[in-house]
């Protein structure tokens, strides 16, 4: 088998299971809650949120070190430490200890997703990056929806407990065969310099921002504290900027954003990310909550429609955009995903699966259409040096997008719903006998996020239309080599 086949092969299983792992949870946290000894309502939440919180975090500083001391090398530990987090997860005896392990677990995610697109890039020509990093891309977003399916199925025949374990042999096949197969393309800096300062003041500004959007909507710390959480949050945010042009060796290289296909598409995925990020979320809890109850394998079979559009769409969208340039493929995908989630916005109470396909088919091939083409076209726009921080940057915002996306959508049914409604909800804590007072006030904050969600891409047309024109980027010494 051609190297770059083995890149691609071994990349997608990893972050197919890194993207299955974000949700997977989310369909099984009340039956976590109820069987897990010593869970409260706020370790159910760290337990879902503490994992794409770390992931966010790390995702930058380790696209930085994978060009400091190797791709592979950083890939092939966080396959490790991601298959010893799971194991760990399965074995957890409270709740306190499933956030830990989870965390660890997060840990290994950050080194998969941040590394994955740069080892594609560097593998691949730049006639046939597209469809590669199409078929990648394919594998985050499906994962995370068949995540919410195999999470059901799992919880409701053997246990919570396997939804960890069932990583662990093929992740200890995938861990050995990465470190036999793959292969340092790039050459690293002979003289690596960790920006420790930068890393402090970002991890700190972003945990700042996201637990003051998050638990500040659920109500889980009160008003006034999730308000000052996400001013400091800012604020270090604005400094984390301010320290990068002084550090010799920044772990954010700000020069990148000079390149105006890079800043394009990164506009672009960032805008994407806050429009999508809690669209599986919101659809569970229209799924699980009132009036429907479904039980979560139900639930996850009314999802299959999106994952299966955008596992079409999106290696065809990423081939073709390699013959053809990306534009037309990024501004179709943003329109066609708009008018899914307009008509999302009108969905009704009790929709059968036939009235829900339509928009949920358009939702899935709009990404499809959009995700590859726009991926490419940004780790093109870069020399191969700065491969690994470009993916980093790229990944943290979609996962920063994704998880600022789930607070505004919790803040937006906050003032709709009153939150004990919503904590109930939450957690499937909420009886059937309450549907007829919560079911009109939740439906109509599903409505308003869905409207949201459709505004928000329509805006990344902006972007879209103005990058320039993908050329690739040929390796350029650095300062000081």
């Amino acid at each position: 088998m051609q190297y770059k086949w083995l890149v691609l092969s071994n990349t997608t299983v990893a972050t197919l299971m890194a993207a299955i792992d974000t949700n997977i949870v989310l369909i099984s946290l009340p039956t976590i809650g109820r069987e897990l000894p010593g869970t409260s309502t706020p370790l159910l939440l760290w337990i879902l949120l503490g994992y794409s919180l770390v992931t966010a975090i790390v995702l930058l500083n380790f696209g930085r070190l994978s060009d400091l001391f190797g791709r592979v090398r950083l890939y092939v530990l966080g396959f490790a430490v991601f298959t010893l987090g799971s194991l760990l997860c399965g074995f957890s005896q409270n709740g306190s200890e499933l956030v830990v392990f989870r965390l660890l677990q997060a840990l290994g995610a950050g080194f998969l997703f941040s590394n994955s697109a740069a080892i594609i890039t560097d593998a691949f020509p730049p006639n046939e990056r597209g469809r590669a990093l199409g078929i990648n891309q394919v594998s985050i977003v499906a994962g995370a929806v068949a995540g919410l399916i195999i999470g059901g199925i799992i919880t409701s025949t053997i246990g919570w407990r396997w939804i960890f374990f069932v990583n662990v042999p093929i992740g200890i096949v995938a861990t050995i065969r990465a470190h036999a197969d793959l292969k340092e393309i790039v050459t690293r800096d002979p003289h690596p310099q960790i920006d420790w300062m930068g890393n402090v003041v970002f991890g700190a500004g972003l945990t700042s921002l996201l637990v003051g959007v998050t638990l500040g909507a659920l109500g889980v710390i009160p008003d006034l504290e999730g308000v000052a959480l996400v001013l400091v949050g800012v604020a270090a945010l604005a400094l984390f900027l301010w320290v990068e042009t002084r550090v010799p060796s920044p772990m954010l290289d700000l020069s990148l954003f000079r390149n105006r296909e890079f800043v394009s598409s990164a506009s672009a995925m960032l805008l994407n990310s806050l429009a999508r990020g809690a669209f599986t979320f919101v659809l569970v809890f229209y799924l699980q909550g009132p009036p429907r109850f479904l039980d979560p394998f139900s639930a996850g079979l009314f999802l299959i429609p999106v994952s299966a559009s955008l596992a079409v769409f999106g290696p065809i969208s990423g081939w073709l955009s390699d013959r053809y340039g990306p534009r037309w493929f990024l501004i179709s995908g943003l329109l066609v995903s708009a008018a899914g989630f307009l008509w999302l916005s009108t969905i009704g109470p009790n929709d059968s699966f036939i009235e829900l396909t339509p928009p949920l088919v358009l939702a899935g091939a709009g990404m499809g259409l959009f995700a590859s083409p726009n991926r490419a076209a940004m780790m093109t726009a870069v020399p191969p040096s700065r491969r690994g921080v470009a993916s980093g940057i790229g990944t943290t915002f979609i996962n920063s997008g994704t998880t600022i996306s789930l607070g505004i959508t919790l803040l937006v049914m906050s003032r709709v719903l009153p939150r004990s409604s919503i904590t109930a909800i939450f957690l499937g804590a909420a009886s059937h006998a309450s549907a007829a007072s919560a079911g009109a006030g939740f439906l109509t904050s599903i409505h308003l996020i869905f409207l949201l969600s459709a505004g928000l891409i329509l805006l990344a047309l902006v972007p879209s239309v103005w990058r320039g024109r993908a050329v690739e980027v040929p390796a350029q010494p650095r300062e000081g080599d």
